[in-house]
């Protein structure tokens, strides 16, 4: 598959953007570490669930609190991936084998990996259980077991995959599709959705439209093509400043937009999605597309919805400011499996896994909690294949910016960014614990202004 040629212009964004990516594409070094066909041990002084984003950055700090040999971390996938690029795999414009590593060469050295399911939590007695049997307890527990994808609950998928003209940028197994869907395109509808549950990465669903809008002009194809955008939201964007720049896009490029729209089946023999429209339960529209790009309903992990960790909607239930559990004080969450009110991103955890390492320090001195998590996340709306929108905000939904302008503006800094600086900042910095978000940078700009 040939990625779309790159339409960076100007020699130093070049420069730079080559530059980044000799540290994206380097090679991680090997990580040592104890498998768990080698370990005796079934107790951790912290134990940390979840091989993802929150797991493995957490992981990395922990073992410097307390060493690697009293830290595990149980994952069963032998691939992590870095998931925000694939809104540009989907779009051409990154390669799929540019988003994924070993597992083993992102655990930390040292720290054990159980490369295993978790298929029970016991906060009562501070153990858990595996899929192979093993009983393991902790100290302290971190809960990073992510969000899930239930494509089933749309009738029709996921054999509809099966099919040419349909896509998903929020799967390893499908996001290339989106890219061949976006090739094969040629008359009729474009459809992008957004599903009626919380999702990571609540921009991602749009970015794709806009991509693909970008792609329909460069090959000519833009005249033949109704892009529509189906979202079971009343809003575009759920931060005002963000929205209304997002609001000036879809119109100057003809895009249209229907809010409370779910999809709910696809049948992809005859190239239909259904919709059921919110404000009236039970009427529906049936929508033929020759493109489909589908964001699939989410949940909490079915191993956390009846856990004595979740709350009445099946998160983990944490204190919003400390990320610590409300009912078990040496349990934590973290990401996109906690029932935290902010936008479920990449750079949410970042800024989490800071806090949270301040959070557990206190806590194992036996003392209070001080630093509070301000719900900072972050949105690179990619809005073209040389353009990001870069919205950050808090809890309340307020802007809450890093650089010394107006980032509701199209940037082309804002898509060397996302494209290039940010997956080497994951890999190289956050993965190991030294990156927990903007928020230096923010004070350091903004000092700098005053």
């Amino acid at each position: 598959m040939t990625p779309l040629a790159t339409v960076v212009s100007g020699p130093r964004a070049r420069l730079f953007a080559c530059f980044l990516r000799l540290g994206t594409q380097q090679a991680s070094p090997l990580q040592l570490h104890t498998g768990a066909s080698l370990a005796a041990k079934h107790h951790y002084e912290v134990l940390v669930l979840g091989g993802g984003s929150g797991g493995i950055t957490m992981a990395a700090r922990m073992k410097r609190r307390v060493g690697a040999e009293n830290v595990a971390i149980v994952e069963p996938s032998e691939r992590h991936f870095y998931q925000p690029i694939w809104t540009l795999v989907g779009a051409g414009a990154k390669q799929l084998s540019s988003s994924g590593r070993p597992t083993a060469s992102v655990v930390p050295s040292g720290v054990e990996w159980i490369k295993a399911r978790v298929v029970e939590l016991n906060p009562d007695k501070n153990c858990i259980h595996t899929d192979n049997g093993k009983e393991i307890s902790y100290k302290y527990l971190i809960i990073a077991l992510g969000i899930q994808l239930d494509y089933e609950k749309i009738k029709g998928l996921p054999e509809g995959f099966d099919h040419p003209k349909i896509g998903s940028n929020y799967s390893v197994k499908t996001v290339e599709k989106t890219w061949k869907a976006l090739q094969d395109f040629k008359e009729g509808n474009a459809i992008f959705t957004f599903p009626n549950t919380p999702v990571k990465c609540a921009g991602a669903p749009q970015k794709i439209m806009y991509l693909s809008e970008a792609y329909f002009r460069k090959t000519g194809k833009r005249s033949k093509a109704n892009i529509i955008f189906n979202t079971s939201l009343g809003t575009i964007f759920g931060v005002k400043k963000y929205a209304a720049a997002l609001q000036e896009i879809i119109q100057e490029r003809n895009l249209t937009v229907n809010y409370k729209q779910n999809l709910i089946e696809v049948r992809a023999d005859r190239q239909e999605a259904v919709f059921e429209n919110l404000d009236k339960p039970g009427e529906t529209q049936v929508i033929s597309y020759e493109m489909l790009h589908v964001t699939p309903p989410m949940s909490s992990p079915d191993v956390l919805k009846t856990s004595p960790v979740a709350d009445a909607a099946g998160w983990v239930d944490v204190d919003k400011e400390t990320l610590q559990h409300k009912k078990y004080p040496n349990v934590f969450g973290i990401g996109d499996c906690t029932n935290l009110p902010t936008s479920k991103t990449a750079a949410a955890v970042a800024a989490q896994s800071g806090i949270l390492d301040r959070t557990i320090s206190l806590i194992m001195k036996n003392q209070k909690p001080m630093k509070k998590y301000d719900g900072y996340t972050s949105c690179p709306l990619v809005t073209g294949y040389n353009r990001v929108i870069l919205a950050e905000f808090d809890y309340d939904g307020q802007p809450l910016e890093t650089f010394p302008f107006d980032q509701s503006r199209e940037r082309l800094t804002m898509y060397i960014m996302k494209a290039d600086l940010m997956p080497f900042l994951y890999w190289n910095m956050m993965l190991r614990g030294y990156w927990g978000g903007p928020a230096f940078l923010r004070k350091v700009f903004h000092l700098g202004m005053s």
